[in-house]
């Protein structure tokens, strides 16, 4: 029975194999895991994940006056109305969580709340919640809320692509919105809905999010067959290394939920219940 760095090792080199034999992508080194690679796209650009915010390197960044700035404040739900949102950035500002995180229609609304306030971020979501639009949309998609305010962008992958094991169409869908980002400074989150993905695809996706460029892979949309796990995050952790970041969504509605997320290698958290999680956090600290 393979272990799960040789699982990790064999589905990399089955990846980046096949990111080559369709062509446009070319392996050009070969770093200090002995499997991972760095690439170059058609156009020639060598593409490297942004690294991890600073606060992931530190030891105190789960602690109970820490822990807002791992957390991306969100209300994705579909009736979600303009005074929630309204009341999300209020909170935002109050607690300073690192962004918040809304659908597209808001981003305009939120970054004029939070105009003046230098420490949280807009972040939204493309091809949500399914990841089964077109790359040239999610493209578009990913301008208009850069142009609207968002300064982070959560992309969901396109599922049964991955699924069917065409992985050149996976990573050009994830570069599509990565080029359009990262021109505007914006990172990019991919959300590969771990939950309906098997081991080997967990790892597929994480590679292939991690070769067309992305700063984040995020486990859950919230709205998939399940959330975020401790397993799942360890998992993305050891794929992508300490170079990217990993986000941890998807059912987070406590301060020990988090706290062990963080222990498991997140350094984003995505919630709904940001709130309640500092308060339980001021508590465990009391």
């Amino acid at each position: 029975m393979e272990t799960s760095e040789q699982l990790i090792a064999r589905v990399t080199r089955e990846v980046l194999a096949a990111l080559e034999a369709e062509g446009g992508w070319e392996t050009v080194e070969t770093e200090s895991h002995g499997w991972r690679a760095r690439t170059v796209f058609a156009d020639g650009e060598v593409l490297t994940a942004q690294v991890a915010p600073a606060e992931a390197d530190s030891p105190s960044a789960a602690s109970p006056q820490a822990i807002a700035r791992w957390i991306d404040h969100t209300l994705l739900k579909p009736e979600a109305t303009a005074q929630q949102i309204v009341q999300l950035c209020a909170e935002a500002r109050e607690y300073h969580f690192a962004s918040v995180c809304v659908n597209p229609w808001y981003v305009r609304l939120a970054a004029d709340l939070l105009s003046d306030v230098d420490d949280v971020e807009v972040c939204t979501v493309v091809g949500f919640p399914l990841g089964a639009t077109l790359p040239q949309v999610k493209a578009y998609e990913t301008w208009q809320a850069l142009a609207d305010g968002a300064t982070e962008i959560d992309m969901v992958i396109n599922i049964g692509a991955l699924k069917s094991k065409r992985y050149d169409a996976v990573a050009r869908d994830i570069y599509a919105v990565v080029q359009v980002a990262h021109a505007a400074q914006a990172i990019v989150k991919v959300i590969i809905e771990a939950a309906a993905l098997t081991q080997e695809e967990k790892i597929a996706a994480c590679l292939l999010a991690q070769q067309a460029g992305a700063d984040f892979v995020k486990t859950s949309t919230g709205f998939g067959p399940g959330g975020a796990t401790e397993e799942d995050v360890a998992l993305m952790r050891a794929v992508v290394g300490p170079e990217m970041g990993v986000k941890a969504a998807g059912g987070i509605r406590s301060y020990a939920k988090a706290k062990a997320m963080i222990e498991a290698g997140a350094n984003r958290i995505g919630a709904s219940a940001g709130v309640k999680i500092v308060a339980e956090a001021q508590q465990h600290e009391a």
